[in-house]
């Protein structure tokens, strides 16, 4: 099992569970984090920290296409490990249906 981001982090983009994560498997995208899968521990300290809820066990049915996008994008993207502020307008995005299909980018963030 591994933790992994879903659609709900695209742009809102909180990094309260980097700062708690003590194997600094989060990755950032332009508008969203991601989790390493192979990196990660399974301990399960970022679930809780997130205030949009989505991070999620693998586990969970559904999430196979999350799990492809974790593994693909934590590759790529820079690794993040210093908690910065959400954007402004996170709150407005936070539950919105059809996010991924929407305002997905595959440009990399900035990393620490």
């Amino acid at each position: 099992m591994t933790y992994i981001v879903t659609d709900n982090c695209i742009k809102c983009k909180y990094m309260d569970c980097v700062e708690v994560c003590p194997v600094d498997c989060f990755y950032e995208g332009e508008n969203m984090l991601v989790i390493h899968p192979d990196e990660c521990i399974d301990c399960g300290v970022c679930e809780p920290e997130c205030p949009a809820e989505a991070i999620k066990p693998d586990t969970e049915s559904g999430l196979d296409k999350w799990l492809e996008i974790n593994q693909k994008y934590s590759a790529v993207w820079p690794n993040i490990t210093e908690k910065r502020d959400a954007p402004d307008d996170a709150k407005a995005f936070d539950g919105e249906a059809g996010k991924f299909e929407k305002y997905f980018s595959e440009a990399p963030g900035e990393g620490d």
